[in-house]
């Protein structure tokens, strides 16, 4: 029995190891022959040693974990166990392998129950991390089919392991440890008799794993988003109002910022230069503007080097206004994205549109959505974008009062728990009396999160002073997304029941 003096390490194992290495196999495995020979343990630890993992108590093996590099395309697809162990049990690890392969993990009788298995896994699992393999392979023994062979075939057996409606001890284990059962191998181990020679296919992914590519094909890993709280001020001409907007591009691009966020209407001031004896009027002098600014922000993202979300302006096409943000990527392309949803306000005072296009960006600092203020109350557009492989949602937003801004504030924050994703948030502050409709602003800009425990724990990365004009930075772990979306404590994207409802675009 194992005492409470017990003292679990994790080590690499060694040759000199190999006399408690066979204690443990011929333990494990008395019916398949028992341990394998010293030399294909030597073999293994000279040509892989990273991937021969030992734990030890107070200095004595008591669990072991053994693997090998293989091509991921070779054995992804069906193989026997003899295409691992070849002739006189020589197992040769590929050296330019892009998966890990394991073979044997086996715990000391009395060491099993203390969860030495999921260690040795958790090891596995870090090493594929570490060494950027796409995926750990194995071949897993489903020992207690034979129990049930003449009731089911392999495929209901593996099934209902998964239903937990029967137990294994290999298959359960495995899918424990977030393993998915591949493919059924067919006459894998034929003198396996407890599983009839059976095996199943297992396969863990590396949602890490990066290819190796080129560096001008390097997907960054972190992103650094700046968002701009604009105080809203008269000016005399557009060109005080771009002067404005170049101070603050070029101070957030000293700081290497991928992307720079401005609110919805940050333009509005301009509207104080034109005749305003209507609201109409006056939403409709101020589109003429756009053009200007879009082209103006968009050389300003090339020559600063930073993805510029520009708020949003007002467009005229025909007779018709819409509210329009532009993405001015720093290569010199331009994308827009239009407002979906109308307030009322703009319904009724500025008669604009609304648009009926949503598309997910794909940029060199990741795949990014936007919505504009009001739109980000709608939890239908932001599902729609995740299915798109949404990363980082913009939401520039102009709100008069407290409650309307929180309105946004929630909600943005309620899509970044449901989907999975960043969400910034973009806001204008300030009073701006000479332009009716405009004249009190509530903003508070921020970076919101989901909420797991990789990230804060109030889901809020960062936030600006409230009604202050101000700069806010944040640098966003993208790796941190996929882990969630993957290993989560609770999986939103992967656990929606999509055989009972759907969201979707009608074309």
């Amino acid at each position: 029995m194992v005492t409470e003096k017990s003292h679990l390490e994790l080590c690499n194992l060694t040759l000199d190891q190999y006399s408690e290495i066979k204690h443990l196999m011929d333990e494990a495995y008395p019916e398949l022959g028992g341990a394998w020979p010293e030399h294909t343990i030597q073999r293994l630890i000279e040509e892989f040693p990273q991937g021969q993992i030992g734990v030890i108590d107070n200095d004595e093996v008591v669990g072991i974990a053994l693997s090998v590099q293989v091509d991921y395309k070779r054995f992804s697809n069906p193989h026997t166990y003899e295409d691992i162990v070849g002739p006189n049990d020589v197992i040769t690890s590929d050296p330019k392998g892009d998966a890990l392969y394991g073979l044997d993990v086996v715990i000391r009788k009395s060491h099993r129950g203390m969860r030495i298995g999921r260690r040795l896994y958790d090891a596995r699992k870090e090493l594929c991390r570490q060494y950027n393999f796409q995926a750990i392979l194995a071949g897993g023994r489903i020992p207690s089919y034979h129990t049930y062979r003449h009731d089911m075939s392999p495929m209901e057996f593996i099934e209902k392991v998964d239903k937990r409606e029967i137990y294994d001890p290999i298959l359960s284990f495995q899918l424990s440890n977030d393993f998915q059962v591949k493919r059924l191998l067919k006459k894998y181990l034929p003198e396996d008799s407890d599983s009839v020679g059976f095996a199943t296919l297992l396969e863990w992914n590396n949602i890490l794993f990066e290819p190796t590519n080129t560096v001008l094909d390097f997907r960054k890993t972190t992103v650094r988003v700046g968002a701009v709280q604009w105080q809203m001020r008269t000016v005399k001409s557009i060109e005080e109002l771009l002067k404005q907007v170049e101070y603050f591009v070029d101070t957030v691009s000293d700081y290497q910022c991928d992307f720079i966020v401005f609110p919805e209407f940050f333009n509005a001031p301009l509207m104080g230069l034109g005749p305003q004896s209507s609201q109409t009027e006056a939403i409709r002098f101020l589109a003429e503007f756009t053009d200007q600014i879009r082209d103006a922000m968009s050389r300003m993202a090339v020559e600063y080097n930073a993805n510029i979300v520009t708020g949003s302006m007002p467009i005229q096409e025909n007779n018709d206004i819409f509210n329009v943000s532009y993405l001015c990527h720093r290569s010199g392309k331009v994308d827009e994205q239009r407002k979906i949803h109308i307030t009322p306000h703009e319904k009724n005072d500025w008669v604009i549109r609304g648009g009926d296009e949503l598309q997910v960006f794909e940029t060199d600092a990741g795949r990014v959505g936007i919505q504009i203020c009001y739109d980000v109350e709608f939890p239908e557009l932001s599902r729609i974008m995740s299915e798109q492989g949404l990363e980082i949602l913009f939401v520039p937003f102009w709100t008069d009062t407290k409650n309307s801004y929180l309105r946004v504030r929630h909600c943005a924050q309620a899509r970044a728990i449901e989907n999975e994703c960043y969400v910034v948030i973009a806001g204008s502050v300030g009073n701006l009396p000479e332009v009716e409709s405009l004249d009190v602003q509530y903003g508070q800009s921020a970076v919101l999160t989901p909420s797991d425990f990789p990230f804060p724990h109030d889901a809020v990365l960062s936030e600006a002073t409230a009604n202050t004009e101000m700069l806010l930075f944040s640098d966003l772990d993208m790796d941190k997304l996929r882990i969630l979306h993957n290993e989560g404590s609770v999986r939103n994207l992967k656990d929606r029941r999509k055989d009972l409802y759907e969201v979707m675009i009608k074309k």
